[in-house]
């Protein structure tokens, strides 16, 4: 039976059946059904292409300033479709915050916990965000935490949806080595679920989301993605998911292990995050 049709029967918000029990029963690979890239026309692929590159480099620009962009380069596109591929990438117009940066119905608010501390150690403050990931003939998002004062990238994930598991599993994955006094995040509604939101407040972790419309909240992420793109992703331009994932992951430990940082007086993450 087809791949594509096997995938329509998982649901990840099934209360019967575990991810990866589904997995298993539609004979699906987790790699399978993560790295499939979301798919888009050939002419939208380039223009989200070119959208992620000008968003990278000036994250305040509008759905009316991408469209002048745009059309320097020769491209007629109307407003209303480079709206839908802004909010299909994940960006909101203005300042730079993911799409789902809208918390649910029935999410607790919490405050910005950040405003004039000073960070000075590691495990002090954690941070995630979620990025648009571009591959041949599709998409991808990528969601990463990040310790503030090292820049140490502790986790990682790949998905082809923007749904809340590949977060939680990031989120796990981090929590098993160590924990942070502060956790940071955006309002999306995948940090602000309860799922998400009881992992941190059962290990007694204090949870702070940005403001609404506030960029520089979560400067350093933002910066780690600016890294990831121009020194990984636009380079590699990557043929598929599998190859993203293989890309990402030779990257991620070159950036920790061996990629100084100006900001840590040319010292790596890891070996401030250690300390050696």
């Amino acid at each position: 039976m087809p791949l594509d049709y096997r995938r329509k029967w998982i649901d990840p918000d099934n209360k019967l059946l575990t991810l990866n029990e589904q997995l298993v029963l539609a004979a699906i690979s987790k790699a399978g059904y993560y790295y499939e890239p979301a798919v888009e026309s050939k002419a939208n692929l380039l223009y989200m292409e070119i959208i992620d590159r000008l968003y990278t480099e000036h994250p305040y620009y509008g759905s009316r300033r991408m469209i002048v962009e745009l059309k320097k380069l020769g491209h007629s596109v109307n407003r209303k479709r480079v709206r839908r591929l802004m909010q299909n990438m994940g960006i909101e117009a203005i300042y730079p915050k993911p799409k789902l940066s809208t918390p649910g119905k029935e999410a607790k608010k919490y405050p910005y916990l950040l405003r004039g501390v000073e960070v000075t150690r590691p495990n002090q403050v954690w941070s995630t965000d979620i990025t648009y990931i571009p591959v041949r003939g599709g998409f991808l998002y990528l969601v990463a935490i990040i310790d503030w004062c090292s820049r140490y990238v502790l986790s990682w994930k790949l998905s082809n949806t923007l749904d809340l598991r590949f977060c939680i599993e990031a989120l796990m994955e981090a929590l098993q080595s160590s924990k942070p006094e502060i956790f940071n995040s955006d309002q999306g509604v995948q940090f602000t679920s309860n799922e998400f939101t009881s992992l941190l407040e059962e290990k007694g972790i204090q949870i702070s989301m940005d403001g609404k419309g506030r960029a520089l909240d979560n400067i350093f992420v933002e910066r780690l993605w600016r890294t990831v793109k121009y020194e990984e992703v636009y380079i590699k331009r990557y043929e598929d998911g599998a190859s993203a994932h293989k890309g990402l992951g030779a990257f991620f430990p070159f950036y920790n292990e061996r990629r100084p940082h100006q900001a840590l007086e040319y010292k790596t993450p890891q070996e401030v995050y250690f300390g050696f």
